[in-house]
């Protein structure tokens, strides 16, 4: 065999390729210190890959610590492939968020397709099946060939993955500003169903036992993509494609029915996912959390191309690949399963109970290092925390209050803007109907699935307003989990226990370490207050280019439980006569919002206000209200304020109306964007007893047979537009868009 020429020990340190693949001088010293000599090639990129801030969170870690973690519903938190909550009958839902942020800017496709594909797999590695995808994605304006060829290839690649593995992709949001342009955001939600007594943990205890690979070949596509994602966008991020994997979804369909069916031997000791930073993370991972150590011979490694040197095969992202540990002398057993499916299942290497993460190459050990210093000892940073400028002078504005002259205009263009806008031509695409147990898909407040051969269902939603969160970081915290809580609330579940997707720009910069700060703490405080902890997550930072920070996007990804599926409620009117009421007060509240982007150009001055006891009062009264059979349908209020959450609740295939009587300052009343609001409606014999028990409720309106949006405020016609022609202008926005040249 051809043995590749690697540099030295001598010569990694003297020419310093430590610092290429992310280490600083500090802490190629503190591995030589750990080691207690210099370390060869291979090891060096394991600690940078194992170091790196994508799978070390070492620079976020302090502030993840201030999560909420326990409930009586949690019974897996965050340090596993995915979070677990309690849903009744010996039941369990497993779910985590992750994003693929830098390989979806340089190769759209595979960036998105393989970003589903680990997510899926972080899932049924917990022994779950897979049951839902959802995604939260960001861009620049669609007005650029570029933002267009990114948004198109990034859709296509969650569609031709998500279809061809056959889990539904049920739901998301998108969301368009000018701070995404050069660095878009993917971040993918995965949601399965488990028995308890299956569940499974990425653990490799019994000393002896042996290590199986499963799945994939190894190949040296997506090198170094955990360091890859922990550096910014720059001219030359092109170049690093091969950062980039590529996914092969049927081969992850036969992996997930193997995978399911050998959690059922219990000759399986643990299994996880090779995800960012591959074999390396897996194994010394596993090690760790048993408190074990590891040996693998590399020659044994099942690989798809010639000549792979221990470094390629250690931090290959090779997907479709999982490690499992089995009691030694019981591998046939697990092998025959993987066998069934056409399928590799070699056994690679054996746990030890020294505590090293030990590797042997063409005969010889090419990495020894104490698994420990790998997987849980990385060095933590306590990173400088500066307020920016630009918040001082936001906090110091007077409160922005427009006047709108024509606000029949504004609704039809407020429909248009494409965050707003219907996302149909993107879920169009996406199959959300496999597996037969979809009840709501997307475009409702949220998903909805239900759970077969039981009187119950779930809720799922991702959510994120990350213009608030730029205005104020710690309100906008707030508001991200508040408003995903409302989602859920919305179609008549309580909401369990949410996964974060934390999107942030350079950490080295402490304006943009203050944000992360103050979103974990709005955060924290909401999940705390609305009894939804924080139970799984991902942390993407460096997510700049050209110098320039996207928004700070901690994106919320939400399940909740329906305690019967009669409790399922819509988010659109259901028939003529039913009595419209609005729940939560409106103030004159335009910082960050739609309306004073069209006007501006701009976001500036305070974000909105937000009371989580209010909050909480409002959702648990509706929740109670919807579980005792008094509301139809349900639309939280959020981007456009209420005039585009009346027109959202028409978009159906009837020939519903309403009709809306307001008085005060039409501007306010129509397009603030004040916070914990709904709008319902309700049969007119079950109002009263609605009112009794929201004590923040109104009534505003009735759904009418006209199929006309009128709005009258003050004694005068403020709208009056056809429900066609608005949810026609409300459909077209992002396909005009698209197609056009530009």
């Amino acid at each position: 065999m051809l043995k590749t020429l690697e540099p030295s020990p001598e010569v990694v340190e003297k020419e310093t390729h430590y610092r290429e693949m992310g280490l600083s001088d500090e802490e190629y010293q503190l591995i030589k210190d750990i080691l207690g000599r210099r370390p060869n090639f291979t090891e060096t990129g394991i600690f940078s890959v194992m170091w790196s801030e994508h799978c070390s969170y070492k620079t976020s870690k302090p502030l993840l610590s201030r999560f909420p973690t326990d409930g009586p519903q949690v019974i897996q938190g965050p340090g596993e492939g995915a979070g677990i909550v309690d849903i009744g009958d010996g039941q369990a839902v497993a779910f985590k968020i992750e994003s693929h942020n830098h390989p979806s800017a340089v190769e759209p496709y595979q960036g998105a397709a393989t970003g589903v594909g680990g997510i899926i797999r972080d899932i049924f590695s917990m022994g779950a099946r897979p049951i839902a995808s959802l995604n939260s994605l960001r861009f620049g304006p669609l007005t650029t060939g570029r933002v267009k060829y990114l948004f198109e290839e990034v859709v296509h690649g969650i569609a031709g993955y998500g279809n061809c593995v056959g889990v539904p992709t049920v739901g998301g949001e998108i969301q368009f500003d000018p701070c995404y342009e050069g660095n878009p955001l993917v971040n993918a939600m995965s949601v399965g169903l488990i028995d308890q007594k299956d569940i499974q943990k990425g653990i490799a205890k019994g000393e002896g036992n042996t290590v199986l690979y499963v799945g994939s070949k190894t190949g040296r596509d997506g090198i170094h993509g955990a360091t890859f994602a922990s550096e910014d966008l720059s001219e030359d991020s092109e170049s690093k494609r091969s950062n980039v994997q590529v996914g092969d979804p049927f081969m992850e369909k036969l992996l997930i029915e193997a995978c399911l069916e050998a959690i059922h031997s219990d000759a399986l000791v643990g299994m996880q996912d090779m995800g960012a930073a591959g074999l390396t993370s897996s194994a010394s991972e596993m090690a760790s959390k048993a408190g074990m150590g590891m040996e693998m011979n590399l020659d044994l490694i099942p690989q798809r191309e010639e000549n792979m040197t221990a470094y390629e095969m250690m931090l290959s992202e090779s997907q479709e690949r999982m490690l499992l540990v089995v009691e030694k002398g019981r591998e046939q057993e697990i092998v025959d399963i993987f066998k069934k499916y056409s399928l590799d299942a070699v056994n690679v290497g054996h746990v030890t109970s020294d505590n090293q993460f030990r590797l042997l190459h063409n005969g010889e050990v090419v990495c020894d290092i104490p698994v420990d210093n790998l997987a849980e000892d990385a060095p933590v940073y306590h990173k400088p925390s500066k307020v920016p400028d630009y918040y001082k002078t936001f906090q110091a504005m007077p409160n922005y209050e427009p006047v709108v002259q024509d606000t029949n205009e504004m609704l039809s263009r407020l429909l248009q803007q494409p965050t707003i806008a219907s996302k149909e031509y993107v879920y169009d695409q996406y199959d959300s109907m496999v597996q037969a147990n979809t009840v709501f898909a997307p475009g409702s407040d949220a998903a909805v699935i239900r759970i077969r051969d039981y009187d119950k269902s779930i809720a799922i939603t991702t959510d994120c307003n990350s213009r608030y969160i730029y205005l104020d970081p710690e309100v906008g915290g707030k508001i991200a989990v508040a408003e995903a809580c409302r989602n859920i609330v919305a179609t008549g579940a309580k909401p369990l226990a949410l996964t974060d997707g934390l999107n942030f720009g350079n950490p080295d910069k402490p304006e943009v370490f203050w944000q992360m700060e103050k979103s974990v703490d709005g955060m924290s405080q909401a999940s705390l207050a609305l009894d939804a902890p924080v139970i799984s997550g991902n942390v993407s930072l460096y997510n700049e280019s050209n110098q320039q920070a996207i928004y700070p996007t901690p994106v919320v990804g939400m399940v909740g439980l329906h305690r019967s599926t009669e409790d399922i409620t819509p988010s659109t009117f259901r028939q003529t006569g039913d009595v419209i009421i609005q729940i939560g007060d409106t103030k004159p509240e335009f910082g960050g919002s739609e309306l004073q982007f069209l006007l501006e150009g701009d976001y500036f001055g305070k974000a909105p206000s937000i009371d989580l006891e209010v909050e909480k009062r409002r959702q648990a009264q509706l929740l109670e209200s919807i579980q005792s059979g008094l509301v139809q349908s349900a639309h939280d209020l959020s981007e456009g304020g209420l005039a585009v959450g009346l027109a959202e609740s028409l978009f159906t295939e009837g020939q519903l109306g309403a009709y809306v009587q307001l008085e005060g300052d039409p501007t306010s009343l129509l397009f603030s964007e004040s916070q914990s609001r709904f709008v319902v409606s309700v049969k007119p014999d079950d109002v009263e007893a609605f009112l009794e028990k929201n004590e923040d409720a109104r009534v505003i309106g009735r759904v009418t047979n006209d199929a006309m949006l009128t709005v009258e405020l003050n004694q005068e016609r403020a709208i009056d537009q056809s429900v066609k022609e608005l949810e026609k202008q409300w459909k077209g926005a992002i396909p005009c868009l698209v197609n056009s040249k530009g």
